[in-house]
């Protein structure tokens, strides 16, 4: 491979290979469609991944097949394309007639201005695309999969029904059925043996392709901006117009990409998707089900990270007091090896952790559940869908003989870092498991934090409802015989 081939960025979009060497390497794919291709059909609204104007879809390989998945094209860097399909609204219509999915949104009348139009389209030729063979669909997803589907997409100004009967109607027409082999053997001549480097206007993109090559580079570079899945990073350059410099990609490294379940622990690559780490999660801990259907979008849980979650130090992220509960731990490497620390103590303050700048976050290992352990997480946020948390609580107890043997417990949205409850655990060790170990454990935890106020929630609505969430979860794992009534009488308190 040349050098010039080597600093060349190369994708499918539109079933032609588009190279690209002469753009920003923080420029967005957003803007790239509609400055530069002159595709505008994709829209931007909130530049920030949260309205879904903007959604594309991206085809990944995925063994000897091709994974589509949504994201947000305002947050993404066009570096980040390299090697993958690009699937944008002008794609779908075939012979000058509307897609299936087009036609059906017109049919059912789900357009009004048509701004957003295009980002529901999109999210729903996803849906569309996984399920239609040359036979038709099989088995149509229900109304709960097409709302999950769209959580993403945000304006809904002729309502929700006509949008999700569009859904329904997309497969009424005559299938439009995707050459996934043929799109595969293009992406199979596009993946590279050296890694990325892009260099544009003094800046570089490095994409390096091994774990060592990474953890070399990030010696060598240690103020460049560690980029994953550019949720979070993305909102830098289009909200905060910041700068970042070099940037150092972990999305081509397989080691950071996989998800592998030990004889002791689930251990999730920092580089695996939000969507397959909560997967995972979920066949182990099922509690987290709704938290992880809860956390963001979908486009944003396809393009973000489980690793770049923990390793933001948010105190408002949503993975770490679940995690935090369970016990899971952090795998640091750097040139001078690895190490493996408790999550909890990797937050220091506000946004700091207790990583060396050479460090990089690796994997994340859980714990297999015990038998005996109770465990539930809860998120309280404005909007029940892609919202961000006011208060996000996690409960782990293990009762042996009667007795609280374990405990764990971890809050998110109430300090300046996701926080363990120190007086709350120590409250409930070596008590029975009753009204009166809840409620004194309730009082301990104005001990444990000293909420603010803020947009989201007072500093006493957090207080409150901290305590509150405790006792729902006493309410609903007490052992007199009453918790499961307690747990359907409390469960609407979900998304207050």
């Amino acid at each position: 491979m040349t050098d010039k081939e080597r600093s060349t960025v190369r994708f499918v979009l539109g079933g032609e290979v588009v190279q690209v060497d002469d753009v920003s390497p923080s420029k967005s794919v957003l803007n790239f469609l509609r400055e530069d291709l002159r595709r505008k059909g994709t829209k931007e609204g909130c530049a920030e991944g949260d309205c879904g104007a903007c959604t594309v879809v991206l085809g990944e390989l995925d063994g000897d097949g091709v994974r589509l998945r949504t994201v947000n094209a305002c947050i993404q860097f066009v570096p980040t394309l390299d090697g993958k399909a690009l699937f944008t609204v002008e794609d779908l219509r075939q012979n000058g007639a509307l897609h299936p999915v087009q036609q059906a949104m017109v049919d059912c009348h789900g357009s009004q201005c048509g701004f957003c139009t295009p980002g529901f389209v999109m999210s729903l030729w996803n849906v569309y695309a996984d399920c239609v063979t040359p036979a038709g669909c099989s088995k149509r997803p229900g109304d709960g999969e097409l709302r999950t589907a769209l959580t993403g997409n945000l304006c809904r100004c002729t309502g929700y029904r006509p949008i999700l009967e569009a859904g329904q109607r997309m497969f009424d027409h005559a299938p439009v059925v995707l050459d996934r082999a043929a799109l595969a053997g293009q992406l199979k001549r596009l993946q590279r043996e050296e890694s990325l480097l892009y260099r544009h206007g003094g800046r570089r993109f490095f994409a390096p392709r091994t774990l060592d090559e990474l953890v070399q580079l990030r010696a060598a570079h240690p103020k460049a901006t560690v980029l994953a899945g550019c949720t979070d990073v993305g909102l830098w350059v289009s909200k905060q117009l910041r700068d970042i410099g070099d940037i150092l990609y972990i999305g081509d490294v397989a080691e950071l990409k996989s998800i592998e379940r030990r004889t002791d622990a689930l251990v999730i690559g920092a580089g695996a998707a939000l969507t397959d780490g909560y997967a995972a999660l979920d066949e182990l801990y099922p509690q987290l089900r709704e938290m992880w259907e809860r956390f963001a979008s979908v486009p944003i849980r396809n393009a973000g990270t489980l690793g770049g979650n923990v390793a933001n130090g948010s105190p408002i992220g949503d993975s770490m007091p679940g995690l935090i509960a369970l016990g899971a731990r952090v795998v640091l490497h750097s040139v001078r090896g690895a190490r493996t620390i408790a999550l909890e103590d990797l937050y220091v303050d506000y946004m700091k952790k207790s990583m060396a700048a050479d460090e990089i976050v690796a994997a994340i290992e859980v714990p297999l559940p015990a038998a005996d352990l109770q465990f539930r997480t809860y998120k309280l946020s404005k909007r029940y869908d892609s919202d961000i948390s006011a208060v996000c609580a996690a409960f782990a107890l293990r009762i042996q003989a009667s007795r609280i043997a374990h405990a764990r417990v971890a809050f998110g949205g109430v300090a300046a870092i996701p926080k363990r409850a120190a007086a709350t655990e120590q409250s409930l060790l070596g008590q029975p498991w009753n009204e009166a170990t809840a409620r004194a454990a309730m009082a301990a935890l104005d001990r444990d934090y000293a909420p603010l106020t803020d947009m989201r929630a007072s500093a006493g609505y957090r207080s409150a409802t901290a305590r509150n969430l405790l006792y729902r979860f006493f309410l609903e794992t007490r052992t007199d015989g009453a918790a499961q009534l307690a747990g359907d009488q409390v469960s609407v308190f979900a998304s207050a």
